[in-house]
């Protein structure tokens, strides 16, 4: 199975490239799905069937299937034992019921349960391709992140606070004044947790990749080196780039020259920017594409640009995250590929505490926690080169809690 998601700032026309892409792989032959993680649900409007869709895939063509995620639903089986409990707490202490409802749901929830439904149609093995309409960069950068920092959470913090409440939860609910939660509300915390690690499993995997989708404009282009280099500190692979919306040269209209001149600028260096990547080149076209053919038609142009190579097809590109042994040390190497052009070095990094290494990037922060044969050794060194962050570790024991660098 394959799993493309796709990404990029909001505006630059990721829709109709995912809905493109997936008709392509319809119309090869491949049972294709395509669902949308972003609130706004523009899938169904692409295709032309907005009102047809529901939450469960919808086919549209021969297969091809759309479907819009019904959070309300998801929500209601992964987050209402945990949602009944804090419910039980505000009333306690005397908060409104519909103002209580809304404290209790999870900030982008719609998107988290996305994932969830996007895990349960890729461990059904009924697709050969599973194509991810994914929200602004911002917001799937968060929510990539999101199963590894819930991991650390639970495997660290949940099993201590579920044995003191066990011990004193008579103590704790006489003292408090409020219900303190049972077993339930840890196991569907647990649970949860559980499913959004399958998820980065999933989409960590070497069949899984994102593509990033930009328009040539500086602003647009910057965003997307940004994503690229956060994407792989988080460990998902990009196999490629989608410049889209280009005007097409030819004519004598001046003010469509000047663009098509300021496009060219832009668009030569997204091909430095992203240099090992392929760029696929998306043209406007006399009217809007809308429908099946339409969407396909506009795919099969851009993924021609490149001639040979297969959009469908599992990257080759390395995992972004993997260990080296030589003799005493072990290599951990983490690719950050386009870190130079928009972060400065003193902008990187780096700190440990026990089995733990905490990776900073710009804003962008990532807890590992070490396999257990790395967590018995030092960090002997660290530095970055060739758009990668390489940590050694020696077999000498570390004799601190704590490193930095």
């Amino acid at each position: 199975m394959r799993i493309l998601l796709f990404t990029g700032k909001g505006g630059v026309g990721k829709s109709t490239v995912s809905a493109g892409t997936a008709a392509m792989s319809a119309a090869r032959g491949l049972r294709t799905l395509v669902l949308s993680t972003d609130a706004a649900h523009s899938l169904g409007d692409a295709f032309g069937v907005g009102h047809a869709l529901g939450s469960e895939p919808v086919e549209v063509a021969d297969n091809l299937y759309v479907q819009h995620v019904d959070a309300q639903r998801r929500f209601e089986e992964s987050w209402a034992e945990v949602q009944g409990y804090l419910l039980s707490v505000l009333d306690t202490i005397g908060v409104d019921r519909i103002a209580a409802e809304e404290l209790t749901i999870i900030p982008g929830a719609e998107e988290v349960f996305a994932l969830l439904e996007l895990r349960r149609m890729a461990v059904s093995g009924e697709w050969d391709t599973i194509v991810v309409d994914c929200a602004p960069t911002a917001e799937t950068l968060r929510l990539l992140a999101l199963p590894e920092a819930l991991g650390w959470y639970l495997e660290r913090i949940l099993p201590v606070q579920r044995t003191m409440v066990k011990a004193l939860k008579p103590v704790l609910t006489k003292a408090a004044g409020v219900p303190m939660p049972g077993d339930s509300v840890f196991d569907a915390l647990v649970r949860l947790h559980g499913e959004l690690a399958e998820v980065r499993e999933l989409l960590s995997g070497p069949e899984a990749s994102v593509r990033i989708v930009l328009t040539p404009e500086r602003v647009v282009l910057a965003e997307a080196r940004r994503s690229w280099t956060t994407l792989s500190l988080y460990g998902y692979r990009v196999d490629g780039v989608v410049a889209n919306r280009i005007f097409p040269a030819g004519g004598s209209d001046d003010w469509r020259a000047g663009w098509v001149k300021a496009q060219d600028d832009v668009l030569s260096d997204v091909g430095a920017s992203f240099e090992g990547l392929p760029v696929w080149r998306s043209f406007y076209r006399p009217t809007e594409p809308v429908g099946v053919e339409d969407l396909r038609e506009v795919a099969e142009a851009a993924y021609a640009w490149t001639g040979s190579v297969d959009p469908l097809a599992v990257p080759d590109t390395p995992a972004p995250f993997r260990t080296e042994t030589d003799g005493e040390t072990t290599a951990v190497r983490l690719a950050l590929p386009g870190l130079a052009q928009w972060v400065e070095r003193d902008q990187v990094q780096l700190g440990r505490n026990g089995d733990e290494l905490a990776i900073t990037v710009g804003a962008y922060r990532r807890l590992l926690t070490l396999p257990a044969a790395l967590a018995r050794m030092r960090v002997s060194g660290a530095r970055v080169e060739g758009g990668e962050l390489r940590v050694t570790f020696s077999r000498q024991t570390t004799n601190t809690e704590s490193e930095t660098s």
